[in-house]
């Protein structure tokens, strides 16, 4: 794979010692590749007793491969469609031997996955992201069709008609419908029709980007939001199968786990890859680990599977503190960070709103029940309301509320420009994507009184803020091939500077200008800048260089520390990158 390599003046030696933490804590390896077919998790399971696990093998196993598991006392859970393996229940004192067949490539627990929402604050996610642009050009998600692989959908109101075109359950639990609550959620940001907040008494209605889009219910999680690698590997695989028969263009995963080996062996990002290679773009929660602190690395490094792919969109959460103007908004500090472990992949790609985010529900589902304070008082929307609860709508934060923002703006975008690619539209939300964002903020945890600062950097908000209306707009068009938009990966070498590797069949390439304002493709190297590039690079910067380079920085003089993500800092400032956090609070809102 050729490799192409751009180098940026380095950060700083408080990034350094970030980086050195991450390395430290042995998320990172010599290579994408281990000689060890067997994952790591799976170490304490080999002398014991029966093991869920996913095979994978070469191919799409035949019945000679499913053989070879059951002389080893293996017996078959699922079959993964054209999935190059299959989930199986065997002994523990069994997976030596059975990785010592040739046609076995790795073999990895059936891991639980759980939804990545947060819970509740009134956010205007709409017009944050500039949705209305579209719909006044009738711009609404007509004809694609989007599967949803979370809890199930249940068919509230707001979601009556003919938006789920097709419900299948893969928990076995016998139903599509949703127990949970979160699907029900997700579906609403992405295709609510504000039926049950329009009317002469409604001030405000709660509608989603792509309202008129159709669904593709895949129940895969559980009435307390739990599931398994195998159940979303199904899922996707069965997307595949029906993308022609209900123009499944957009698969959004709103589910994830922790990560344990690198995407290239890991179960799932080799399913979103087969999704994206037959076309279909997946768009993927980033995960809520940012207050992560455990490995000493500030919640750096937390980004979870399978958003540590670089084929598929990943997005994490903006918080718009209850105000229509983005230039206000802020990183949720419990939205993951990059770069991915193992792999150093540059993640996430864009940011969407997802704090306090209000949506459908019905009171009956397990989240309502867990928090019944995550209700919304009908007085948010009815003239002559009161605290009563809504009984349609209900407040849930995380990056499983940002992820189908960028769903549903994906729908919108193929609406208008049916041809275009997934690689084509990745490139193009991170093209036009908002980037004049404050740089630094401090979310403080009403309950605990912790404060967390955050920097609006690359591994918080990657190329920046969803903006539906510039996404519309462009014409930029990059390469329709697969993988002509992967995310990049970064190291740090000896003297500090930071290199971004670009595969070779990336845009990322470097004799490439990428989404400059005079050109697309042409000489030297701006990565999401404007101006002149002088002898390194600009990444996220606008106007001119010195001799080194500005990450995401507006006409700063560079001084012996460089500058990162700042705005008009003098020469010797030291620029703080990472503030301190505590570990991970999932009950936090900010």
């Amino acid at each position: 794979m050729i490799r192409n390599h751009i180098r940026c003046a380095m950060w700083g030696r408080r990034a350094m010692t970030v980086f050195a933490l991450i390395l430290s804590a042995g998320f990172v390896f010599a290579g994408p590749h281990s000689p060890n077919k067997i994952s790591k998790d799976l170490e304490t399971a080999k002398g014991s007793g029966k093991v869920d696990v996913i095979v994978q093998f070469k191919h799409v196993p035949t019945v000679a491969n499913h053989q070879a598991v059951f002389n080893r006392g293996g017996r078959l859970k699922r079959t993964l469609g054209g999935f190059k393996g299959a989930a199986y229940t065997m002994p523990g004192n069994a997976l030596e031997d059975l990785a010592l067949d040739p046609e076995i490539s790795y073999i990895s627990p059936d891991r639980p996955v759980r939804a990545s929402s947060n819970g509740p604050v009134l956010d205007y996610h709409n017009e944050s992201v500039k949705a209305p642009a579209a719909w006044v050009q009738g711009i609404d998600g007509t004809g694609v069709g989007v599967a949803i692989i979370d809890s199930g959908i249940t068919n509230v109101p707001d979601l009556n008609g003919p938006n789920i075109v097709y419900s299948e359950d893969f928990t076995g639990l016998g139903s599509p419908a949703d127990q949970f609550g979160h699907g029900t959620h997700v579906s609403g940001i992405i295709a609510g029709n504000g039926y049950s907040s329009t009317g002469p008494s409604d001030f405000y209605t709660f509608k989603g980007i792509a309202p008129d889009v159709n669904l593709i219910n895949l129940r895969v999680l559980d009435e307390n939001g739990a599931g398994s690698d195998s159940e979303v590997i199904a899922a996707i695989e069965t997307a595949i199968q029906l993308k022609s028969t209900y123009n499944i263009d957009v698969i959004n995963l709103s589910v994830g786990r922790p990560v344990w080996e690198s995407y290239t062996q890991d179960p799932l990002c080799q399913a979103v890859e087969r999704a994206w290679n037959s076309g279909i773009v997946v768009v993927v929660a980033a995960g809520n680990y940012g207050r992560d602190n455990l490995a000493g690395t500030n919640g750096y490094g937390t980004i979870a599977a399978p958003g540590n792919d670089p084929y598929v969109i990943t997005v994490g959460a903006m918080n718009t503190e209850g105000k229509r103007d983005r230039w206000d908004t802020v990183p949720a500090s419990y939205s993951s960070k990059g770069p991915t472990i193992f792999d150093q992949v540059v993640k996430p790609d864009l940011v969407a709103p997802g704090n306090a985010i209000i949506s459908l529900y019905t009171p009956a589902e397990t989240l309502n029940q867990q928090n019944p304070g995550n209700e919304i008082p009908t007085s948010l929307y009815l003239t002559n309301g009161t605290s009563a609860p809504s009984g349609a709508y209900f407040i849930l934060s995380g990056t499983s509320m940002a992820s189908p923002m960028v769903s549903g703006a994906v729908a919108l975008m193929l609406q208008q420009s049916p041809a275009l690619t997934p690689d084509q539209v990745k490139a193009r939300l991170m093209l036009t994507a908002f980037k004049g964002l404050v740089q630094t903020s401090t979310a403080v945890d009403a309950a605990t009184g912790q404060s967390f600062t955050e920097q609006a950097d690359i591994f918080t908000v990657g190329a920046g803020y969803l903006d539906i209306q510039a996404a519309l707009a462009s014409t930029a068009l990059a390469p329709p091939t697969a993988g002509s938009a992967l995310s990049p990966t970064a190291t740090v070498d000896n003297n500090g500077n930071v290199d971004l590797l670009v595969n070779g069949s990336s845009v990322l390439g470097s004799d490439v200008i990428l989404w400059g304002t005079s050109a697309v493709w042409g000489d030297g190297v701006i990565l999401w800048g404007t101006g002149t590039p002088g002898s390194d690079v600009i990444l996220w910067g606008t106007d001119s260089l010195t001799d080194d380079a500005i990450l995401w920085g507006t006409n700063m003089p560079l001084s012996d520390d460089v500058i990162l993500w700042g705005t008009n800092l003098a020469p010797g400032d030291t620029v703080i990158l990472w503030g301190t956090t505590t570990p991970n609070n999932l009950n936090d809102k900010n």
